[in-house]
């Protein structure tokens, strides 16, 4: 990346409603909410949250039904069509070697279903469980690479889980000595229209930084250049934003975490480090977690955060409830660390001597913001490098019950980087806001 492009990292102080630290958990994001299920604190964990990214709260959600996974680590989740999907992780024991360890969660229902998966007429087998795998969703399919499984060791496995008819069928490359990533874990993967990529991991016990693409409609296997891009790494995490990947965290090995952002341009198939700016140090992080909102997340897992069909709905003439504006420079009226501003609208308020037309032309101008004319208004959330503030003039629920718009829909574009090792013992999660100054 230039050095006009740098990013701004912001620690989010969590209130004693949340969940503990944590690392080898799963996350994922939908409608405005980031989801996060088990992992390992000082012993492996079961309890599942939902966390309001508006509001900065957090919910403890029922993971004790009998359709509830138990206790996991190094699981995948993935969401699809309003439906969680979460795949692998439990604690090894005879149990697991004939069990499909598929669970799905009913985001609308706010409640677990039973829903196992089927074997196709060609194969009479499924996905047996395992750790450190990746999962995608691909079109109406969600794609599971690789993993560790019990004495097996890293597995080249490659199974498609059709959410439509629940089906799993074993996909090429599965087979020892054919062309792809072969046995791998702790790798990352993200989708891109029809394509999976996949950098990085453990084959057996050696770390890697090969990089690889798969396209789901020719069905091969494809080696990428990655002369110039990260290191070896395993325990890192990535996402799909805008026509790029964004890789963070990991390490060469378990204890070596570190900080690195990189991000990979699908379109010219080049490596670029991102650079951060002056007095924003993103931590180091191994076995984290990473969460992208807002409409240039590409969400790998088919949420409506997807900036596909969005855009569109975003200018079909209607007002946005946020106006994103981001200072990357120090700025006095806003403390000594950069910020982002964001403010809410109402179509029949005045702000100052200026009506909502007149205000919102000012939109691209710091004037339209601090101008000596306009005031403060009362409906304005501002995040700051030190945390998610609200100062609402209307209630949140009239704000969030709105029937034409979704607040959740028009988040700024944020990394949250939730977890990972190093981790404080009996504390809350760690969570860190990650925002791209280029446009």
């Amino acid at each position: 990346m230039s050095q006009s492009s740098p990013c701004l990292w912001t620690r989010l102080p969590q209130s004693s409603q949340s969940p503990c630290d944590r690392y080898k958990h799963a996350c994922c994001s939908y409608d405005g909410n980031v989801y996060i299920l088990g992992g390992r604190g000082s012993s492996c964990l079961g309890d599942f949250w939902r966390y309001s990214v508006v509001c900065n709260e957090w919910t403890e959600l029922n993971c004790t039904s009998e359709a509830a996974p138990e206790a996991l680590e190094e699981h995948a989740m993935v969401t699809h069509e309003g439906f969680l999907y979460v795949f692998g992780g439990m604690l090894d024991s005879a149990y697991t070697r004939w069990r499909c360890p598929l669970w799905v969660f009913d985001m609308a229902q706010q409640k677990w279903v039973h829903c196992q998966g089927k074997t196709s007429s060609s194969q009479t087998q499924m996905p047996t469980n395992r750790k450190g795998h990746s999962a995608v969703v691909v079109g109406s399919a969600m794609l599971v690479y690789g993993g560790f499984v019990d004495m097996k060791g890293s597995s080249q496995d490659f199974w498609s889980l059709d959410f439509d008819t629940m089906v799993w069928s074993l996909l090429n490359g599965s087979q020892q000595g054919s062309l792809g990533p072969g046995p791998r874990h702790s790798h990352s993967a993200v989708a891109n229209q029809s394509c999976m990529y996949l950098f990085g991991g453990l084959k057996g016990l050696r770390e890697q930084r090969d990089f690889w693409k798969w396209n789901s409609t020719s069905h091969v296997w494809s080696s990428l250049r990655n002369k110039s891009g990260p290191s070896r790494l395993m325990g890192h995490s990535a996402v799909a934003y805008k026509d790029s990947m964004l890789i963070f965290g990991g390490g060469e090995s378990q204890n070596s975490p570190m900080n690195c952002l990189w991000r990979y341009n699908f379109t010219s198939q080049t490596w670029g480090q991102v650079s951060t700016l002056p007095g924003s140090t993103p931590p180091d992080k191994i076995h984290h977690c990473c969460a992208g909102l807002g409409p240039s997340y590409k969400s790998n897992t088919g949420s409506p955060c997807s900036s596909s069909g969005l855009q569109p709905r975003l200018l079909a003439g209607k007002l946005r409830p946020f106006k994103n504006k981001c200072f990357p420079a120090q700025l006095k009226f806003l403390g000594s660390e950069g910020a982002i501003e964001l403010e809410t609208f109402s179509p029949d308020r005045c702000y100052g001597s200026r009506t909502l037309t007149e205000s919102s032309e000012l939109d691209n101008s710091k004037e339209g913001l601090m101008g000596k004319d306009t005031q403060r208004i009362g409906n304005c959330l501002t995040f700051e490098n030190r945390a998610f503030k609200k100062q609402w003039s209307c209630t949140e629920e009239d704000l969030l019950d709105e029937e034409d718009e979704d607040v959740a829909q028009h988040l700024p574009d944020l990394l949250l980087v939730l977890g990972g090792r190093p981790c404080t013992r009996h504390s809350p999660i760690s969570i860190w806001q990650m925002t791209l100054t280029d446009s």
